[in-house]
């Protein structure tokens, strides 16, 4: 299990969620809540699916987490990512990308998000 979860959009890190946070009871219940209205159906990539199993509920709910992120909505992006990190404990990046206006993203189970270094590299100079 990573102990945090990194929410990367166009390579930048836009929230990170260190798992050993605690959570209260009314923090517990409102997942446990977000699983029940999960439980009869939800609707990814257009399509409903009847009793989700825990990777779409994931990717349902890292979609509610990263239009959260981009609305500036605090409140629901805290919530979704504590979701994701407490009910998929392998999960270690949602990395999201931007283009033309469209948001895609994966879900990175394999990788933990590493700041990127600019490196640049100069010509050697030749003398003459």
């Amino acid at each position: 299990m990573s102990e945090t979860l990194v929410v990367v959009v166009d390579g930048v890190s836009q929230l990170e969620y260190a798992r050993a946070t605690s959570l209260t009871p009314a923090q517990r219940d409102y997942l446990d809540r977000l699983d029940q209205n999960m439980d009869s159906s939800i609707e990814l990539g257009g399509q409903r699916i009847d009793a989700p199993n825990p990777l779409q509920r994931a990717q349902f709910v890292a979609l509610q987490l990263l239009q959260a992120v981009q609305a500036g909505n605090e409140a629901v992006a805290a919530a979704t990512c504590a979701y994701l990190a407490n009910r998929i404990p392998d999960l270690k990046q949602v990395r999201a990308s931007t283009r033309a206006g469209l948001l895609s993203f994966d879900l990175v189970f394999d990788k933990a998000f590493a700041k990127e270094v600019k490196v640049e590299f100069m010509r050697p100079q030749t003398q003459d």
